[in-house]
């Protein structure tokens, strides 16, 4: 049951916070510290991932119709940009590869007529929306992962004949009609390679934060119907180990490609990660007395052997269900995903932010509240360390006011957990001094790229975190302010040395 009282509570929560900050609001730079000796050990930096999918498949979420012009398409990408920011957000998630077609100017495969109204046009005026979407969200302090579908080719909402550079006119032979879907085969290796030969040329090209993939790998069933590749099977099933039935072999495909794609990760764009998403029941009963689909048999996703084996950096299970669900319990299957992580790789569970309806009836929808309560429980967990929200439209639209029960959550900042097990370069040490109840800071021009200053602030018993844009020359500290610690934060979380400000 929704209770306004608390709601009403929650967004009213560090009211002084969210003053104290009003004048520090997004990025950071490379920088040394006038100081003397330090005094103290610097108290750690707060880390959540904040994130959410921008959906580009049917424009479900950007751009809003196919075809807009480029001036419009722009001005949405602010938009969406701008409400992350208000909200606390400091990642975005972005489909840049729904339909083997793309949202960026690919020298390999065709525009997304989710993008232009017709697949292969480019969009006129020219101009490469990844490098926008980029810009923007890193000027305000928001890492962005490239969302690709790896095997999808066609969607049932797709539009237009697909383009002669598309992979269902240039290889038909790696392609199969699956129900509505277009799917690339992913038993046959030039389809793998294919998939990975894109994202390699992605990496190679744009600095993105990480690479995402969701829960569609094989295709999911159609009408009871197999997916049509017992040929590929028959040519390919020493792929993995001889013996093996055809749903093992299937398994072993997607695990291969898993792997290869965060081995190649690594090598091109290194402090960037690989971030999956999958079904968030991995099998019934697991834990005991959970139902649903089984992703496991059903597409071949032992996601996880994934978690347990750390081919991802982070796993994002979408807990798509209430907490109070009898079937698909929050709180246990969230517990269960905890517990199948022996590497301490990130996990941040993905929510399902539009259950909530804008109107219409409200046996079909959610309060925000469920929301809520859902991102208070994983922050009593102490190795669960961030969420990620189905999908952006439901922030655009505020839906019954959950954005700005959001924001109350989030009113204090929060900055990206650092991969500890991946090889960073933090930006450089930052420049700041102390000019009574103000911060004056200066920024190098030289070393990685840094999002954000961390300004940590001691008042007495109490200690306040700022995030300050690289571009801010003086910050006003909050009243009573005693000591003054000032970090550059950088992609994924990468921290410089904390400095002691006199």
């Amino acid at each position: 049951m929704h209770d306004p009282t608390r709601r009403d509570a929650i967004r009213t929560i560090a009211a002084g916070t969210t003053l104290a900050a009003s004048s520090a609001l997004a990025a950071c730079a490379s920088l040394r510290v006038l100081v003397e000796s330090q005094p103290r050990t610097a108290p750690e930096l707060p880390r959540e991932f904040r994130s959410v999918w921008v959906a580009t498949v049917d424009n479900i979420d950007w751009p809003s119709k196919p075809g807009l012009p480029a001036r419009t398409q722009r001005d949405e990408i602010t938009r969406i940009i701008d409400t992350c920011a208000r909200t606390g957000l400091n990642a975005i998630l972005l489909q840049v590869r729904p339909t083997s077609d793309t949202l960026y100017s690919s020298r390999i495969e065709p525009w997304s007529a989710f993008l232009t109204g017709r697949q292969g046009r480019a969009p006129v005026p020219a101009y490469d929306p990844l490098e926008i979407w980029l810009d923007e969200a890193h000027k305000a302090g928001i890492d962005l992962h490239a969302w690709v579908n790896p095997f999808r080719v066609r969607h049932p909402k797709s539009i237009g004949p697909d383009a002669p550079n598309h992979i269902a006119n240039t290889r038909p032979d790696l392609v199969r009609t699956h129900g509505p879907y277009l799917w690339m085969d992913p038993g046959e290796p030039d389809a793998r390679d294919y998939a990975l030969r894109i994202t390699d040329d992605l990496l190679t090209r744009y600095p993105v934060d990480g690479v995402h993939m969701d829960d569609y790998f094989y295709p999911y069933p159609q009408n009871d119907k197999p997916f049509p590749d017992a040929g590929t099977y028959r040519a390919h099933a020493g792929a993995h180990g001889r013996g093996l039935n055809i749903d093992d072999w299937r398994r072993g495909n997607i695990n291969a490609f898993i792997k290869r794609t965060a081995d190649l990760v690594r090598a091109r764009r290194p402090g960037a990660i690989l971030t999956v998403s999958p079904f968030g029941i991995w099998r019934p009963e697991h834990p005991p007395g959970v139902k649903g689909f089984d992703a496991y048999a059903g597409l071949y996703a032992d996601s996880q052997r994934w978690l347990r084996e750390g081919s991802v950096d982070a796993l994002m299970p979408q807990l798509y269900w209430p907490i109070e669900s009898a079937g698909q319990p929050f709180e246990p299957l969230l517990d269960w995903w905890r517990s199948q992580n022996p590497l301490g790789r990130h996990l941040w569970p993905g929510l399902y932010l539009t259950r909530i309806k804008p109107s219409g009836d409200p046996e079909k929808s959610w309060e925000p509240e469920q929301i809520v309560r859902q991102i208070e429980t994983i922050r009593t967990k102490p190795d669960t360390n961030g969420f990620a929200l189905f999908s952006a439209v439901g922030l655009l639209e505020n839906r019954r006011g959950v954005t700005d029960d959001l924001r109350a959550l989030n009113a204090s900042p929060a900055f990206v957990p650092i991969s500890r097990w991946t090889e960073t370069t933090p930006p450089r040490t930052p420049d700041a001094a102390r000019d009574g109840n103000s911060l004056r800071l200066s920024v190098a021009s030289t070393g990685p790229a840094c999002r954000r200053f961390a300004v940590t602030c001691s008042l007495g018993q109490e200690t306040r975190c700022l995030s300050v844009a690289p571009t801010e020359r003086r910050v006003a500290l909050p009243a009573g302010t005693r000591d003054v610690w000032v970090a550059a934060v950088g992609s994924n979380g990468a921290t410089s040395r904390a400095v002691f400000a006199r």
